[in-house]
């Protein structure tokens, strides 16, 4: 599928990490999202309801980024897939990207991301 909705840097406070400080001290997570489905009938339709309103997948990322916390974003990640999935079936996949942008260690870099791709079966 070449046709995808993008949402590029949404930033939610998070409570996830293996520690007990960042389940204690929200830090901001940076969220990436493609949204893999056939944008052909609201191409030429012009109505909302033939794709996915991505305002409320911007909602739905928030609740489980600003939710319970996890020790591992790569759970974040997954948690975000299936339940998109399981929400918009229009979507035929997606991939999604987390990123900690400041992670509590002593070292000075960049960040940690993961990012990961899940296809709905059959699609």
């Amino acid at each position: 599928m070449s046709d995808k909705i993008i949402l590029k840097g949404i930033e939610i406070k998070g409570r996830h990490g293996c520690s007990e400080y960042e389940k204690q001290h929200a830090q901001v997570f940076i969220v990436d999202a493609e949204l893999y489905l056939d944008l052909s009938r609201a191409s030429k339709s012009d109505d909302l309801g033939e794709t996915i309103d991505y305002v409320k997948v911007l909602d739905d990322i928030k609740k489980i980024v600003g939710g319970a916390p996890r020790n591992l974003i790569e759970t974040v990640a997954q948690d975000i897939c299936e339940m998109l999935l399981r929400k918009y079936f229009l979507l035929d996949g997606l991939k999604i990207t987390i990123h900690k942008p400041a992670p509590p260690v002593k070292e000075k870099f960049g960040g940690a991301a993961v990012e990961i791709i899940r296809h709905r079966i059959g699609a």
